[in-house]
């Protein structure tokens, strides 16, 4: 059976993005080490997650750094949780509200502007 092992979050500093998936969404560390031209490999886990993400921009994509990435987020209180993002710091470009597909969702912003959806289907 295949699973999706990371997905990758282009940004351009990774102490910065370190500090903002750790600190303001509360992503576990699963490995942070050199992986050569000055870059580190930055595992991170969502808590309860079996997918992780990688902080990483691999050389020649930096076009992709604060776009609209094909990644959501889930939660099982997209108001609450974006509340309580909210008092972190997390910059929301569009409130929680009912989606036209049924579902609630919202979308927040990192420091480089990457957004990304978080919904829940069964709220």
């Amino acid at each position: 059976m295949l699973r999706v092992s990371f997905v990758s979050i282009p940004i351009s500093d990774q102490d910065r993005s370190l500090k903002f998936y750790t600190e303001k969404l509360g992503f576990d560390v699963v490995t942070d080490q050199p992986f050569g031209n000055g870059t580190r490999w930055i595992q991170l886990r969502p808590p309860g997650a079996q997918t992780d993400v990688v902080l990483f921009t691999p050389p020649g994509q930096e076009e992709r750094i604060g776009g609209f990435q094909s990644m959501a987020f889930t939660c099982e209180d997209v108001v609450g949780t974006c509340r309580m993002l909210k008092e972190r710091g997390v910059e929301f470009v569009k409130d929680a509200e009912r989606a036209n597909w049924g579902g609630m969702e919202a979308i927040f912003k990192d420091p480089d502007g990457n957004t990304f959806v978080l919904a829940n289907p069964n709220e």
